[in-house]
């Protein structure tokens, strides 16, 4: 693992550098690095097309393309990212104390940030482009299904660097698909990576957060639910269950569980559900819900409340009422994203209050849970964790802070 141990050297000797160069230089390698994505697309596909040949799981198919609509959208978020002010050395809060003792709040990078991540490419776009925007360094461990995807894009990113004079190493993406590599990086590189970024399934987040001794911004599954309540629009609550289901079901964004107040199984579960099996959705339900389409749907087991799907399939349920779709949540969900439809501002308000989710949405498809679609030019996660940094992490939550006191000769006497 000596190569690991050097790629840590690296990245410390490269932050120590990063740390000294205005925005406006980083603005520069953030506009080579997109000139670059345009000027070598055809090379891009071909290294993509390498491994959607060789990909296994046939559900993961659309998360690792990257046709040349997908390396715009990564161009347009780069784009994004350079108009963001300069996070770093901003006064987040001052004051005064009695005594004239002057306190600033001010902001700094985190340093060394590294990310374990499967299957997909943009991934590595987004956390090179936002750490270095946020004076951080970048220790990058893609899945082995989107080896090539991944390399290409680090290689092109690295190259934005030297061209600029700047030290490729801010972001080192690790070649070696040796699986130990993992478990090495959790274990024994605290001494060079201040963060550990997991964006993957439920076992991977397990394993980071059982073995890591560095601290864990935490992505764990998007196990998404959408409760439509008796006082909602049914042509709305059509609309956006259609479209948080079904534009893209491999997304952690994309709902998987359904909750219907059992009061309209009938006005809206009906119209609902045939919507979604006319669109080729596969659906499991509870026992009340399938009694409405003579039993036509496949029962809903427990397990079926605690999958991720990633697919066209979704769980559905029906509940007596907003305190048992929130009593429901709470116990199957993954604090990641969870939406009410309701006309109802006051049963909107106590869902939006009481689910413990990192993004809680009124009457909107769970698909804008997107660092890019928050403004955030892209993401480097969605983070699940209790506490900060929640939800999408873009560049102003790549930051942490540090006080800076001022005095004129004073001493504490007491």
């Amino acid at each position: 693992m000596k190569k690991i141990k050097q790629i840590g050297i690296n990245s410390k000797k490269a932050l120590v550098e990063i740390n000294q160069i205005n925005s406006k230089k980083i603005n520069k390698v953030l506009l080579t690095f997109n000139q670059l994505l345009s000027e070598n697309k055809k090379i891009i596909t071909r290294e993509n097309l390498k491994d959607i040949k060789n990909v296994k799981r046939k559900n993961l198919v659309d998360r690792l393309i990257l046709n040349e609509k997908r390396i715009d959208n990564i161009r347009e978020s780069v784009s994004q990212i350079i108009k963001f002010k300069d996070p770093l050395n901003r006064v987040l809060e001052k004051w005064t104390r009695p005594n004239g003792l002057q306190i600033k709040k001010v902001s700094t990078p985190i340093g060394v940030i590294g990310v374990i991540y499967e299957s997909r490419p943009n991934v590595t776009a987004d956390v090179s482009a936002l750490c270095l925007k946020s004076g951080n360094c970048a220790i990058l461990r893609g899945g082995s299904e989107a080896f090539y995807s991944n390399k290409i894009l680090a290689n092109l990113f690295r190259e934005a660097l030297s061209k600029n004079k700047i030290n490729k190493n801010c972001v080192q993406f690790i070649e070696d698909k040796n699986r130990n590599i993992v478990n090495y990086l959790l274990s024994n590189m605290s001494k060079y990576i201040d963060v550990i970024v997991p964006r993957g399934g439920k076992g991977l987040v397990k394993k980071v957060q059982q073995l890591s001794k560095i601290h864990v911004i935490g992505h764990l599954e998007g196990l998404c639910h959408i409760y439509v309540d008796k006082h909602s629009n049914i042509n709305m609550a059509k609309k956006i269950i259609t479209n948080a289901k079904m534009r893209r079901t491999s997304i952690c964004g994309a709902v998987e569980t359904l909750l219907i107040d059992s009061k309209v199984l009938k006005t809206h579960a009906v119209p609902i559900l045939n919507e979604l099996v006319s669109l080729g959705c596969e659906i499991v339900a509870d026992k009340k819900t399938n009694s409405h389409f003579k039993n036509k749907f496949k029962l809903a087991k427990d397990l079926d409340w605690k999958t991720e799907y990633l697919d066209a399939k979704i769980s559905v349920k029906s509940v007596n009422g907003v305190e048992e779709a929130k009593s429901h949540i709470i116990k199957y969900g993954t604090m990641h994203t969870d939406c009410i439809i309701t006309n109802n501002i006051k049963t909107a308000q106590n869902f939006l209050n009481g689910v413990n989710s990192s993004i809680a949405m009124h009457n909107t498809s769970t698909q804008f849970a997107d660092g890019g679609e928050f403004g955030f030019g892209g993401e480097i996660g969605i983070s699940t964790n209790k506490l900060p940094p929640r939800g999408p992490v873009g560049v102003n939550q790549l930051t942490s802070y540090k006080y800076i006191v001022t005095g004129n000769g004073l001493v504490r006497s007491s």
